[in-house]
């Protein structure tokens, strides 16, 4: 599959009628590893935040060690769209990373294919708790390393141990703000979910969430 848009996202508002493969899925991972980010620099509409700043009585829950830039935080959920060749359309959704907000990312998760989890090398065991939500919903995923300028360099064998990723789940390493890394990253997700759909006349898995 060819990495590049189709369109100018500058030019792009309503889909057309023509066609097309609609997948929703969800861009997750810890507190501050760059979702919103990632999302802003993909879509190709003006994308939907919930971002607030973040007070004092937030900073005594969430950690922002290693996170000194981090004044904002999402509280509902980021939104946006991306269209590639073979008029297949991606529609992110965002999900805030902190444990409180389970119960929203669980109706944010209901009906996404799959999931693109976000990681920092600076910490790599905030992930785990994420990767665990995203394995009980049934999800199937893809980690995107999010290079920081700061961030300790790995190779991917190195961090598919670390991470204990089975050997067919995609990784890519990648900078959040940087377009032709976040898109290759979202489409081995896409190309991940594509492979494990069922084909016509065969039998519909069971949902494990219901």
């Amino acid at each position: 599959m060819d990495s590049a848009p189709s369109t100018d996202r500058t030019d792009v508002g309503y889909l057309p009628d023509a066609a097309r493969t609609l997948m929703k899925l969800v861009v997750t991972g810890p507190f501050g590893v760059g979702k919103t980010t990632l999302i802003r620099t993909l879509s190709e509409i003006p994308t939907l935040h919930t971002e607030e700043a973040m007070t004092q009585s937030s900073t005594l829950l969430d950690d922002t060690a290693g996170l000194p830039d981090k004044t904002t935080t999402t509280v509902a959920i980021d939104f946006g769209r991306l269209t590639v060749p073979d008029d297949l359309v991606l529609y992110m959704f965002g999900t805030p990373g902190q444990d409180r907000f389970l119960p929203l990312w669980e109706d944010i998760a209901r009906g996404a294919l799959g999931a693109l989890i976000l990681v920092d090398t600076r910490r790599l065991a905030d992930s785990f708790a994420v990767m665990d939500m995203v394995e009980e919903q049934g999800l199937p995923y893809a980690v995107a390393v999010n290079r920081f300028p700061d961030a300790p360099a790995h190779s991917d064998e190195v961090l598919r141990t670390h991470l204990d990723l089975a050997a067919g789940t995609p990784l890519v390493q990648c900078d959040a703000r940087e377009r032709r890394g976040s898109i290759d990253a979202l489409i081995a997700l896409a190309e991940h979910v594509l492979t494990r759909l069922p084909q016509a006349g065969e039998p519909q898995a069971e949902d494990p969430r219901t």
